[in-house]
């Protein structure tokens, strides 16, 4: 649970940016990558973790603009990596200027149990972290790179000076 704006904030920071790595590699022709026709496509984990800021945010007194809807998932991997990034401005705008870290401690109703503001917090970026992982997974399948989030990925290694870890 964040107990301060300014910890969310910075937490934040990083792993905004480094969803907004992975939606910046995708393309459009990726986006119809998918496991099994049962499971959802690239573009369909990358479009709900665009409206998932603004779903998830909606169990709070927060607001702001930004996609509330997570189907149909557009056809432009530019269009949805362009609205996360929007979604993510809008969002911590209305963090930084509507709560305080008073506001962290205050209770809501999320998924039919009572839980803090700041642990809705946590909880959103994790499921943001969760759908990264599936992306990369999706990614990889397509032939596209994929960007290094918690270490180098590895197309990166050479970047560091090191050979990439043994297959």
């Amino acid at each position: 649970m964040f107990q301060t704006v300014d910890h969310f904030l910075a937490s934040w920071d990083y792993e905004a940016d480094a969803t907004q790595r992975i939606l910046n590699h995708l393309t459009d022709e990726s986006l119809k990558q998918e496991i099994t026709s049962q499971n959802w496509t690239l573009g369909r984990i990358a479009w709900h973790s665009v409206a998932a800021i603004r779903i998830i945010a909606s169990n709070t007194n927060l607001t702001f603009e930004a996609p509330v809807e997570d189907w149909p998932v557009p056809d432009s991997a530019s269009f949805i990596a362009n609205s996360y990034q929007q979604a993510s401005d809008a969002f911590v705008k209305a963090v930084k200027t509507q709560w305080s870290d008073s506001t962290l401690a205050e209770e809501i109703d999320f998924l039919g149990r009572k839980i803090p503001n700041g642990s809705l917090l946590l909880f959103l970026i994790l499921h943001q972290s969760h759908h990264r992982g599936q992306l990369t997974v999706l990614m990889r399948q397509a032939g596209l790179s994929v960007p290094g989030i918690y270490g180098p990925s590895k197309e990166e290694w050479a970047n560091f000076g090191m050979e990439a870890p043994k297959m």
